[in-house]
């Protein structure tokens, strides 16, 4: 299989010139191209538009140039499909009339994201794509980490869950440990029980592999303390409420939230970040068996809050609980959590936007400017205390799901506040994980939605 990284080249014998042009520049460009360039252009009506494309050739037949739109110049996808695309070769950009002064980067990091597939079960490989010289100025560190975290993170979503539950995501993060000298302690089985950490038992305990907590820790004690947390629900049946057939079809991306944050970790560790960086994952398959938990079962939790099962469906927010009980206890100065929450937040936004919670403004500010500044966007939701009602119980501290239709997102939310202490800088996203089809530089599958946002959070947080 290709990776994505080997789309990206030192240099290149001869490699073809890529030029890219926006809209508003593209009559001026053209009226400086030769009289061929121009006729052909004319011919095939090409437009400037962001990702329009057009090879030239020469009198021998091959290609002499490709013209590339770039619409207003602001779109960091207009490379996104040109690895599979354009015929096998070498390609370089030759120039860049009217690009932003990111374009370079983001060139770079679209075409190798967009040469991304996931092939492990074809018996014929994909093709071999197109490659890009990397280009002049480009942050060659950030998009090598970059593609590498997504890559990993599109890869583990990507895999059924037979070959991917709660044992296997263990193995990738210990894979990840080793390649950056980091220390991972696994919390398995009854063991989970004995250390107090009772609802990833509780929801994991029917499937044949045994849940676990993964606990990754990286960097200097003394350095700035990130915490990050991911949904680990390797498949969800919806436990003894069942999801019907079509709810199942997808449910292999369950552990998105945790493919995301095990990809943002080696982002953090392959930039060397200065944090002190701990990842928590609550792996389990929710099955059904003889010893699944009920609705109306009332569970304990790490922190000593006790929660009715109002449906066994809303299980994530019941193994992130424990976790994050956990990370809050090490006052970390970021607390973060991912996780593919709730259909309620894929009605109001979509599949493209992950629903952002967050208490703290000048963290829900700081998240935000990163979004926009890394292309990666999300969307701020409200944690409206007075829905907390939706979720009260008469026979516990609170209902796990509650009884009302409405505000689905905003609740799970306001569940997951209820193991956070107001001290610790917190922001929870409730992600989709998945591309339903096929754009520019997202293939259709698994993706690191929020990533690279994330990411730039960190980043900028732990230069300060």
């Amino acid at each position: 299989m290709t990776s994505p990284r080997s789309l990206l080249v030192d240099s290149g014998t001869a490699a073809t010139p890529i030029h890219a042009v926006s809209s508003e520049r593209y009559d001026s460009w053209l009226a400086g191209q030769p009289t061929r360039i121009r006729a052909w252009l004319a011919a095939v009506n090409f437009k400037a538009d962001s990702g329009a494309v057009t090879s030239i050739a020469s009198d021998d037949g091959s290609i002499a140039m490709v013209v590339l739109g770039l619409g207003r110049g602001d779109d960091p996808w207009s490379t996104g499909n040109l690895a599979k695309t354009l015929p096998r070769g070498v390609y370089r950009i030759a120039e860049s009339v009217d690009a932003s002064p990111d374009f370079p980067t983001w060139a770079a990091l679209a075409w190798a994201l967009g040469g991304y597939s996931f092939a492990r079960y074809k018996a014929e490989q994909p093709p071999h794509r197109a490659q890009l010289v990397w280009p002049q100025g480009c942050d060659r560190s950030y998009v090598d980490y970059a593609v590498t975290a997504a890559t990993l993170t599109r890869d583990l979503i990507n895999t059924p869950a037979a070959d991917l539950l709660p044992d296997g995501l263990e193995q990738g993060v210990r894979t990840l440990a080793g390649q950056h000298n980091a220390k991972v302690n696994v919390i398995t089985g009854d063991a989970l029980l004995t250390q107090n950490y009772p609802m990833i038992h509780a929801v994991g305990r029917a499937s044949s592999v045994a849940p676990r907590l993964i606990d990754l820790t990286w960097g200097e004690a003394s350095a700035l303390k990130v915490t990050l947390v991911g949904k680990g629900v390797c498949f969800d049946s919806g436990g003894l409420d069942l999801k019907p057939a079509s709810g199942m079809a997808l449910m292999k991306k369950d552990m998105g939230g945790a493919a995301m944050m095990i990809g943002l970790a080696h982002m953090i560790m392959a930039a060397k970040l200065p944090v002190r960086l701990r990842l928590l994952i609550p792996a389990v398959e929710n099955a059904v068996s003889g010893n699944s938990f009920r609705p109306g079962d009332v569970l304990k939790t790490r922190k000593g809050i006790s929660v009715e099962i109002g449906n066994t469906d809303a299980e994530g927010r019941l193994v992130l609980a424990d976790a994050l009980t956990e990370a809050a206890s090490e006052n970390p100065a970021l607390l973060l959590d991912a996780a593919t929450l709730t259909g309620a937040c894929r009605t109001a936004l979509g599949p493209d936007l992950p629903g952002l919670f967050v208490d703290d403004e000048n963290l829900a500010i700081d998240l935000l400017v990163a979004a926009r500044g890394t292309y990666d966007p999300m969307w701020r939701l409200p944690l409206y205390q007075p829905y907390r009602k939706m979720i009260d119980s008469k026979v516990a501290d609170i209902n796990n799901a509650g009884d009302s239709p409405f505000g689905g997102a905003i609740t799970a939310a306001l569940f997951l506040k209820e193991f956070v202490p107001h001290t610790v800088p917190w922001a929870h996203l409730d992600t989709y994980a998945w591309n339903q089809a096929d754009r520019p530089g997202r293939p259709a599958g698994g993706e690191a939605l929020g990533q690279r946002a994330l990411f730039q959070l960190i980043k900028t947080r732990s230069a300060r």
